[in-house]
């Protein structure tokens, strides 16, 4: 793998898993585009495995951990979702590098806000105690609202990173000057995360369009996770090509 990308990119799965579950038949298949994300660069594999398993299907995730631990052993595996005993318990079956707490309503279409850190500090603390003693490194997914206090309490919880959430940002593409006001938000965000010792990801409808501005105002993003965008121009470019793409703009901040 290469290292000359600061911040790592994570090809999220779920759009593909989306699409192979329109018909009762194995494509396209989630392992083998996962592994050409993999062999064109990209630093790691996320998934959404939902309780009614309409995208990532809970027996994804075992032939994904095992592409990773069987060919890809540098790659990391970052699995994300609600904590739920069920969710937890498929998290520590498949060990993950990393794994990324969503306050997700089984309901939603896809992930629409962050944490209510001031309501959801003390469920969320032996959630993530119970995840580090095995090993696994936890996120939250904030909002990147600029809440100095939420980065503080997110601290407290003992979790190793936050993930920005940054779908507002990803919905400003046709306004720059939303955008931009956006990206300080996230910023400010960032800033906060940083000063309490947590890492940085961030997530959400971010494109080749939008990484490079965002990246130039937050460098040490660790991790963005991909997957709607990426999904989209993979069927343009091919994934192979998507990837690169994508690996491109994170550079393009540099």
């Amino acid at each position: 793998m290469s290292d000359e990308v600061f911040t790592r990119l994570s090809v999220n799965l779920n759009a593909i898993a989306m699409l192979r579950n329109r018909r009762d038949l194995p494509w396209p298949s989630v392992t083998g585009l996962g592994a050409q994300a993999l062999s064109a660069g990209a630093h790691g594999l996320t998934i959404h495995p939902r309780p009614d398993q309409r995208h990532i299907r809970f027996s994804d995730v075992p032939e994904l951990r095992a592409l990773l631990d069987d060919d890809y052993p540098s790659a990391e595996f970052n699995i994300e979702g609600y904590p739920s005993d069920a969710f937890l318990e498929l998290v520590e079956a498949n060990h993950p590098d990393q794994a990324t707490l969503v306050p997700d309503d089984p309901a939603q279409s896809t992930s629409d806000h962050g944490w209510d850190l001031r309501r959801d500090l003390s469920r969320l603390t032996p959630v993530v105690a119970r995840l580090r003693k095995q090993g696994i490194r936890v996120s939250l997914f904030v909002d990147g609202d600029g809440d100095a206090e939420a980065m503080e309490l997110a601290a407290q919880t003992g979790a190793d990173r936050v993930e920005l959430y940054t779908g507002p940002y990803g919905g400003c593409y046709d306004d720059p000057v939303k955008a931009a006001a956006e990206i300080e938000r996230l910023g400010s965000t960032a800033d906060a995360a940083r000063a309490e010792g947590l890492g940085v990801n961030a997530g959400h409808d971010l494109t080749i369009a939008n990484l490079p501005p965002l990246l130039s105002r937050i460098p040490d993003i660790v991790e963005v996770s991909i997957g709607h965008g990426l999904t989209a121009d993979a069927l343009q470019y091919g994934m192979s090509d998507a990837v690169r793409r994508y690996l491109d703009a994170c550079n393009r901040a540099m």
